[in-house]
């Protein structure tokens, strides 16, 4: 017979296994969704063939998520998290700050093509923005990078400050159009080379006008 003791770490352990296999069970929902959307993208994705997939009933599924826009929603910050790491990486390689946003702008492209489940998620290409009304720190990673570097390069040069939070979102915005335009137009756009070219030659520009 248990002690009093006994019991409440008994009753502990009981309680920290289910929290991992909930745990658990989340990431996989996640990684079979992600997979799913990998194979057939974002438009057929459905609370249905996830279970299906997992091979669990739908009520297990909505015991972990609320609705498909939770796991999109969940799926969005996994995205987001993945670009900072590799934009805080280039924050400590880069200490000069026109160097740092060239940096940072080559990782925000090949994040994209590298990652293009993720982006399109992030940035609601071709599908609805998911989480409409969530506001998260990692929603505006990027444009905290880029504003770091573009407020060090306004600073070294001298540079009117008045308007860099318009040069953050007008950088961005380009950075964004120019991704957009490739990924949406693939069939008809398919030299990466020339792609990447007006890239660079857009971030060259943009620094020297700062």
């Amino acid at each position: 017979m248990l002690t009093p003791l006994g019991k409440l770490g008994f009753d502990m352990g009981i309680l920290e296994r289910r929290i991992r296999q909930k745990e658990n069970m989340r990431t996989n929902i996640l990684s079979v969704a992600l997979q799913l959307v990998k194979d057939e993208g974002w438009q057929s994705l459905s609370i249905r063939k996830i279970a299906d997939a997992i091979e669990y009933s739908v009520p297990v599924i909505y015991d972990h998520f609320e609705n498909k826009e939770a796991i999109l929603f969940e799926l969005s910050l996994d995205g987001f998290r993945l670009l900072e790491r590799t934009l805080e990486k280039n924050k400590k390689k880069y200490p000069d700050p026109a160097e740092r946003l060239k940096a940072h702008a080559e990782a925000y492209w090949n994040f994209a093509f590298k990652n293009p489940e993720y982006y399109q998620l992030m940035y609601g290409l071709g599908m609805p923005c998911s989480g409409a009304g969530k506001i998260k720190p990692e929603f505006n990673c990027f444009r905290d990078f880029i504003g770091e570097a573009i407020e060090g390069i306004v600073k070294n040069k001298k540079s009117t400050d008045d308007e860099t939070c318009f040069k953050i979102y007008a950088f961005w915005s380009v950075l964004h159009g120019l991704i957009s335009i490739v990924m949406m137009r693939c069939s008809d756009i398919d030299d990466s080379t020339m792609n990447k070219k007006v890239m660079d030659d857009t971030v060259e520009a943009f620094i020297k006008n700062l």
